[in-house]
């Protein structure tokens, strides 16, 4: 049986998380400060709706460099705040951008034709026969607005991962194109040796960010360690085990929890890359993941074999015992979401009390796992089974009333959810209406997860 670890939380006065907010809210806030007074140092335009374009075309320029960093997936930014919620925020900043470069279009060109006296339609065709610069402006608004438009929830849930991942590579085409443009013809720095430099560090930051963090890092990590299949393990007619080996996997910076972007360089599969979490704790010899087959993705991993090299990205997540805040802690994990809770189980400290929800015990996974790692450490394991919809006396399964019932000291742990989406609203519903603030809570996006 693994050993488990019961480390504490940090001893710093801020959380990891709040440590992270607080930075990158700083960085952003101090950089819009920068913006502003680029944009008043070199004087208001002939038009009012010039200078409010030349304003949002600033401000959409600095969201954009921002939404790299947020991608970067830089491990001291995503093991404090998930990429899950760095998804989230790079989408949200997404539609910022979108709202603010369109209004520098249009307020750019109505200005100008303003000025001109002609319609905007024959002012834009000017601009863009008389000003290279201009031309590579438009083509990088037409990306941007295309791989938003792909990225709108009910486009992006039709497309494949990787279909998605490819049109989205034209952002970086947009970000060269916007850039060289700003640079080009942007009053702010025409003049300014001083705003240029600025600008060219901000952007060359942001791109090293991306560079280091998605292309260097991995490669590295992949080059020292030589990751390898070393079994294929089937745990039920749906459900298979991938072990994976490689060399000084005692120096990989990885934890419960966390889960890693796997691509297996097989003839069929090198080019798909699936984000599975770790199904046990990281012992410094090999990893394993566990895998429903939910997807053509997932399905074909039961064809693995031994010794097939793989490359992995991460290993990526927040959800981890670094966000513990206090001595025990509740799991509560739905279907193959119970994944990275079983490895959570054996590296969570204090009384441990695990709820895993199934339709079925024929569903619960890694059942005999769980069982022996509970008795093992003292935890209590409860199986709750029965349909997703399914109520009890008390309201929903994991409303809570039932919670409460459960686990009756529930608001002094910390409890970690991780399962489909539907269940993982419902137990986050239960504990929000429990009073459980947010800094207790750790959610698992199952799309991440399993």
């Amino acid at each position: 049986m693994a050993e488990f670890t019961t480390a504490g939380p940090p001893a710093t006065a801020l959380r990891p998380r709040t440590t992270a907010k607080l930075a990158l809210s700083t960085l952003f806030l101090a950089n819009v400060v920068v913006v502003t007074a680029l944009f008043a140092a070199s004087g208001p335009s002939s038009n009012a709706l010039v200078s409010l374009g030349r304003l949002t075309g600033l401000y959409g320029a600095l969201l954009m460099a921002f939404q790299l960093l947020l991608i970067a997936r830089l491990p001291w930014v995503d093991r404090r705040l998930g990429m899950d919620r760095l998804t989230s925020w790079h989408r949200l900043l997404g539609f910022g951008l979108l709202w603010t470069l369109t209004g520098h279009a249009v307020f750019i060109v109505s200005g100008y034709a303003v000025v001109e006296g002609t319609g905007p339609i024959d002012q834009l065709g000017t601009l863009i026969t008389t000003m290279e610069d201009v031309l590579r402006a438009v083509v990088a608004l037409v990306l941007i607005l295309l791989v938003g438009g792909l990225s709108a929830r009910y486009a992006r849930r039709r497309l494949a991962y990787e279909t998605w991942h490819f049109v989205h590579l034209y952002t970086y085409l947009a970000v060269v194109l916007a850039f060289g443009h700003q640079v080009a013809v942007g009053e702010s720095f025409v003049d300014s040796p001083a705003a240029r430099a600025y600008w060219w560090t901000l952007w060359g930051a942001a791109l090293a960010a991306v560079v280091a963090g998605r292309v260097v890092l991995p490669l590295r990590r992949n080059l020292k360690h030589r990751f390898r299949v070393s079994a294929v393990v089937p745990e039920s007619p749906e459900v298979v085990s991938v072990h994976i080996t490689g060399e000084k996997l005692d120096e990989l910076p990885v934890r419960a929890g966390q889960f890693f972007l796997w691509r297996f360089l097989s003839r069929d599969r090198w080019w798909q890359a699936n984000p599975f979490s770790l199904s046990a704790a990281p012992d410094g010899r090999s990893l394993r993941l566990t895998v429903k087959a939910v997807g053509q993705g997932s399905a074909g991993l039961r064809g693995l074999r031994p010794g097939t090299r793989v490359f992995a990205e991460g290993p990526y997540g927040a959800f981890t015992t670094a966000h513990q805040t206090r001595e025990n802690a509740l799991l509560i994990a739905g279907g193959v979401g119970i994944t990275p809770i079983r490895a959570l189980l054996e590296e969570v400290r204090g009384h441990v009390v695990l709820l895993y929800r199934v339709r079925s015990e024929t569903d619960a996974v890694l059942l005999e796992e769980l069982t022996a790692i509970a008795r093992t450490r003292g935890a209590v394991l409860r199986l709750l089974t029965g349909p997703s919809d399914q109520d009890g006396p008390a309201g929903p399964v994991l409303g809570p009333r039932n919670l409460a019932a459960l686990v009756p000291d529930v608001t002094d742990r910390d409890v970690f959810v991780c399962g489909p989406p539907g269940m993982t609203r419902a137990a986050l519903r239960g504990l929000k209406e429990l009073g459980l603030p947010a800094a207790q809570v750790h959610a698992e996006r199952f799309s991440l997860a399993g």
